[in-house]
């Protein structure tokens, strides 16, 4: 593993969204200076909350589809600047492609102008509709190409090109990491993955909404694992470039999660059953032995007790925010 020390600069993209926050907080407490870049379409500087006042954290408003500020100086980079979630990359399909691209070609540039590290926040979603089961790095995956999704999909599979044609022809130090579904606090209520929507409606007193059957499975891999993985990752041998899939390997149906959920909140609640998405994935589940091998890691926080946080964190959320709408409003009767 590399050496990492105090004077590491590191520039993380998408650093206000959901795991860009956790990885932020993650390095300023190593002791690393790092820089915050986002351009808040999907996230907001306010998520950031009192990172903003430690000294070693900077932010800059920025869309990586853009020719990158001249007066940046990283030793790492970490690419996450992508909205992940199904409902936010397809509100505007080609700028999602064009950050999968033309965003991860800019960071390359200025990886081989600073001889910087760089690691590529891929995703599971580069297997499609898998018809391997679970998934390794050797599989190609089955992705419709002219989907609803593959904006998404398609943009995350070039980008590893991009990635690994720089590492082989330009001698960048690169690496990619093949997320699996996370979750945690911290999630946007609205961002459309299946934790966030279903802890929102139920905390909000409506069905919860099951798509299909609820059959279809997800492996899910709390945030704090995964944030230790990309770490990890990104500090391991210059020889190990990856592909490397960073998930947790126990699979559990949709429809079990929804009533998990409901158990944890001790209300009655009905279940909605939908129609599936198109291309909406029915198993998906990560391979880890490279994960386990090279980077010695593997997940350690167990689903139940993750979800128990992340509900709390939820609920807790919640019930700030009607307090404070209690206050506004008392303050307004009193004038």
């Amino acid at each position: 593993m590399l050496e990492t020390n105090d004077e590491q600069v590191i520039l993380v993209t998408g650093g206000a969204g959901f795991l860009g926050t956790h990885l932020c907080r993650r390095l300023l407490t190593q002791g690393d200076t790092v820089i915050c870049m986002d351009n808040f379409l999907t996230s907001s500087e306010a998520n950031l909350g009192p990172l903003n006042d430690h000294p070693n954290f900077s932010v800059i408003q920025h869309d990586i589809i853009d020719p990158l500020p001249k007066n940046l100086f990283p030793t790492q980079i970490y690419n996450l600047a992508c909205a992940a979630s199904p409902r936010q990359y397809q509100k505007d399909p080609v700028h999602t492609l064009r950050t999968c691209v033309q965003g991860t070609f800019n960071l390359l540039e200025l990886a081989v102008a600073q001889n910087a590290r760089i690691l590529q926040a891929s995703t599971s979603e580069v297997y499609g509709d898998p018809k391997e089961h679970p998934q390794h790095e050797s599989y190609h995956g089955n992705v419709n190409p002219v989907g609803v999704r593959s904006c998404y999909d398609e943009g995350k599979r070039c980008a590893e090109t991009l990635i690994s044609d720089y590492a082989r022809t330009r001698g960048v130090t690169a690496k990619i990491a093949r997320i699996f579904n996370t979750y945690g606090p911290g999630m946007a209520a609205d961002d459309g993955r299946v934790i966030s929507t279903l802890i929102h409606q139920m905390l909000q007193g409506e069905p919860l909404t099951v798509y299909g059957d609820g059959s279809q499975t997800r492996s899910l891999c709390y945030v704090d694992d995964m944030i230790k993985g990309l770490i990890t990752l990104m500090n391991s041998a210059d020889t190990f470039r990856g592909p490397v899939n960073l998930g947790n390997t126990e699979e559990i149906s949709v429809l079990e999660i929804a009533n998990l959920i409901i158990e944890l909140a001790q209300k009655d609640s009905n279940i909605e059953f939908r129609p599936l998405p198109a291309d909406d994935p029915t198993v998906r589940c990560p391979d880890i032995t490279l994960a386990q091998h090279h980077l010695n890691w593997k997940p350690t926080v167990r689903f139940r007790q993750g979800l128990l946080q992340t509900y709390t964190h939820f609920l807790q959320k919640s019930q700030k925010e009607i307090q404070s709408v209690s206050t506004r409003l008392g303050t307004q009767e009193q004038t």
